[in-house]
């Protein structure tokens, strides 16, 4: 799934607005915490997360392991965090 410029500036400005749901740890992304996301980007459709300063992995790193294991598309990193999208197919939450 690829989304246009326009969508990806849209998913950022409701990004801004959110606070992080999820913290990305030194553990790095396990299995369990990437199935609490795909369920939370199921229902909200996008999610801001935070990568601790303790954490291994830099926020880009953490955001591209977490939307190869959830099927969602990374909308922007800035410092510590990072937002995802995930349409959901059968009821959208966000039109774009």
């Amino acid at each position: 799934m690829q989304i246009t410029t326009k969508q990806r500036a849209a998913l950022k400005a409701i990004g801004q607005k959110l606070t992080p749901a999820f913290q990305v740890g030194k553990g790095g992304v396990n299995d369990a915490q990437a199935a609490q996301i795909e369920d939370y980007l199921r229902v909200h459709e996008i999610v801001k997360i935070s990568v601790l300063d303790n954490s291994m992995l830099t926020a880009r790193e953490a955001a591209e392991d977490i939307a190869e294991r959830t099927g969602a598309i990374v909308v922007h990193t800035i410092g510590a965090k990072a937002v995802l999208y995930k349409r959901n197919e059968k009821k959208p939450v966000i039109e774009l």
